[in-house]
């Protein structure tokens, strides 16, 4: 009886467990909802504060449509998990705004209204597949005054920079009205007439660019005062500016102006613009900030231009028919530029001509972050070595690379204080409103068109062909300037794949050991052959190949080394992984033997513990 007793309330326990297991969840559903908690390493599903403080500033509606071809990705499992990420990320921001965002997220199927309305959004679609089905991954936004941006389509390798665009998108759709760029430039950038050739000059195509995409406002000398308007101002080879000038320029940015500016220590664009006229030969071709960068901790010598022997480009020698490496015409590659910055990333190729560095002084309270450096192959040299140079090939003679990396392109952030304390003009600032955000380029010639861009006549049209990424940089640079002071703080992140680091390590060490080895036997194995084709040239004066006895030992010696040269270097070859399979093997036995082992030790406790209660009774 006793036993039917205590098996009853056994029962009624667990009955009583459950019920309440399953009103804890649905009173949960209702009290925590919207509660999350990220715990992943690198707080992928955590919305930074800009992205929160753009949504709170949404003033209007805004209705996001996520389209994603759910069925014809079926067979790509990376790219589905990409896009639930994307999902989880859309409906976070959703979630965060107060139902001002609208989310829907659709699967276009094929020849459905849903994949004609995607195209004439302009999504890209990508065929999939000998069907030629075609995929869709992108995100339309609209608001409620007929404004609509588009990400054409996500794409995995850019997925650092997934919330900053959302964000941009959700920021341009909360602003009906175009950003105001002002531009002062010393160079002829900007279509006029040509006196040289007695036409109309269509101007630089980065002028173009900028004109298409901004409200693009020009000024001129002096710039007595920058209208309040003005998002973002871009000097380009800024030579020359009055106290006046610079003056009006220290408030804008002490005020919370953006500013983009290209100094250069020798501008080949400026040289190339004297109108014929002699005597510009032996003008200085520099520009600076003097009083700015001084005020700002800024050092940049514009006497000086940097040398680098790994990114040197080949140029056409006014001496010399064959092309010759220019140390001073710089061709960039992706991993001299930052790739965490919106800025410089996903850009492959960066050209710069005869360009000067930037660092900080050591009392300066700004924070520098490079966007463009020299290989560590990299030096000094003073302009006048550039300035008259017959042949580009003479600047190897004194060449000697420093193995520092100069700084050729920057982002300066922090407080800022005014350049010209001693003024007392009415509302004049002494102290910058909120952080100062400028960008620093240390070169003008990369805007021109012969740095990045082809350009050609096709039916009295304008063809552009860049070759280069240096228009993307300008774009990118003005681009995230002109946004507002959250979106600039929406920084990047790191991915949500996880890579395997020991694994890459332990690749690494046996690339290395496989590398040095190879080398040695591949030095031998030359060597080898080298001797045998000696021993098997050799030949008597009557043309006889016959060799003597001690000559054709040697000559077998010799092939018989190569035979074992050849095989060390297939064992190499082959033992190149067994570290890596090593550790497959462990974690395989891990995982199948390490986590059932675990589990009966824990059930192996709890029942050594229900034992000596029960004799403790």
């Amino acid at each position: 009886m006793n036993r039917l007793k205590s098996r009853f309330l056994g029962a009624s326990n667990l009955l009583i467990l459950v019920l309440a297991f399953i009103a804890l969840v649905a009173i949960s559903a209702v009290a925590l909802r919207g509660w999350r908690v990220d715990l992943t390493e690198n707080a992928l599903y955590t919305l930074s504060p800009g992205t929160l403080n753009i949504i709170e500033k949404i003033d209007e509606p805004i209705h996001l449509y996520f389209y994603f071809s759910d069925q014809a990705a079926r067979d790509m499992p990376q790219l589905r998990t990409y896009a639930q990420r994307v999902r989880e990320l859309l409906e976070e921001m959703a979630s965060r705004s107060h139902g001002k965002i609208q989310l829907e997220a659709i699967d276009p199927q094929p020849f459905s209204e849903a994949e004609d309305r995607a195209g004439s959004y302009g999504l890209q679609s990508v065929p999939i597949g000998s069907s030629g089905a075609a995929l869709f991954f992108g995100l339309v936004g609209t608001n409620a005054t007929d404004g609509q941006t588009i990400i054409p389509i996500f794409q995995p390798n850019k997925e650092s920079f997934l919330e900053y665009d959302v964000a941009k998108l959700i920021s341009t759709l909360s602003s009906d009205k175009r950003s105001v760029v002002a531009l002062y430039s010393s160079l002829p950038m900007a279509p006029g007439y040509d006196a040289a050739t007695g036409q109309a000059n269509a101007g630089w195509v980065i002028d173009n660019e900028l004109n298409q995409l901004f409200e693009l406002r020009r000024l001129q000398q002096p710039i007595t005062d920058i209208a309040p308007d003005v998002d973002a101002l871009v000097l380009v080879h800024p030579k020359g500016l009055s106290d006046g000038s610079e003056y009006a320029i220290d408030q804008f940015v002490l005020r919370g102006g953006k500013l983009l500016v290209f100094v250069d220590p020798y501008s080949e664009a400026a040289v190339g613009a004297g109108d014929g006229d002699p005597t510009t030969m032996f003008a200085p071709h520099s520009s600076d900030m003097g009083k700015l960068f001084a005020a700002w901790g800024v050092q940049y010598d514009p006497g000086k231009v940097v040398l680098d022997s790994r990114y040197a480009l080949q140029v056409q020698s006014p001496g010399s028919s064959q092309p010759v490496r220019h140390l001073g015409v710089l061709g960039l590659s992706a991993e001299a530029l930052n790739q965490r910055d919106v800025v410089s990333a996903q850009i492959e190729s960066f050209n710069l001509s005869t360009a000067g560095s930037l660092t900080l002084s050591k009392n300066s309270g700004l924070t520098l972050e490079p966007l463009a450096q020299s290989s560590d192959s990299a030096g000094i040299t003073s302009v006048d070595k550039v300035r008259f140079l017959p042949d580009p090939a003479n600047l190897f003679e004194d060449f000697k690379a420093t193995g520092d990396r100069y700084v050729l392109a920057a982002r300066l952030s922090g407080p800022l204080k005014t350049a010209f304390p001693e003024r007392k003009a009415v509302n004049q600032l002494i102290q910058g409103n909120a952080d100062g955000s400028i960008i620093v380029v240390a070169d003008s010639d990369l805007l021109a068109d012969r740095m990045w861009v082809s350009v050609q006549s096709i039916l009295g049209q304008r063809a552009f062909n860049p070759f280069a990424g240096n228009g993307d940089f300008v774009v990118n640079a003005v681009d995230n300037l002109v946004g507002s002071t959250d979106l600039i703080a929406v920084r990047t992140r790191a991915g949500s794949s996880r890579p395997f680091e020991r694994v890459e390590a332990l690749k690494r060490r046996a690339e290395e050991r496989f590398r040095v080895k190879e080398s040695e036997l591949q030095a031998q194995l030359i060597e080898t052959e080298r001797r045998l084709s000696a021993l098997q040239g050799e030949r008597s004066e009557g043309g006889s190949p016959l060799l003597g006895p001690e000559q054709q030992a040697e000559l077998e010696r010799f092939q018989q080394q190569k035979i074992r040269i050849r095989k060390e270097l297939r064992d190499v070859q082959l033992g190149l992984n067994q570290d890596i399979e090593a550790l497959g093997m462990r974690l395989k036995l891990i995982n199948m033997l390490g986590m059932p082992l675990l589990v009966s030790l824990i059930a192996l406790g709890f029942a050594l513990l229900r034992v000596r209660r029960r004799r403790q009774r």
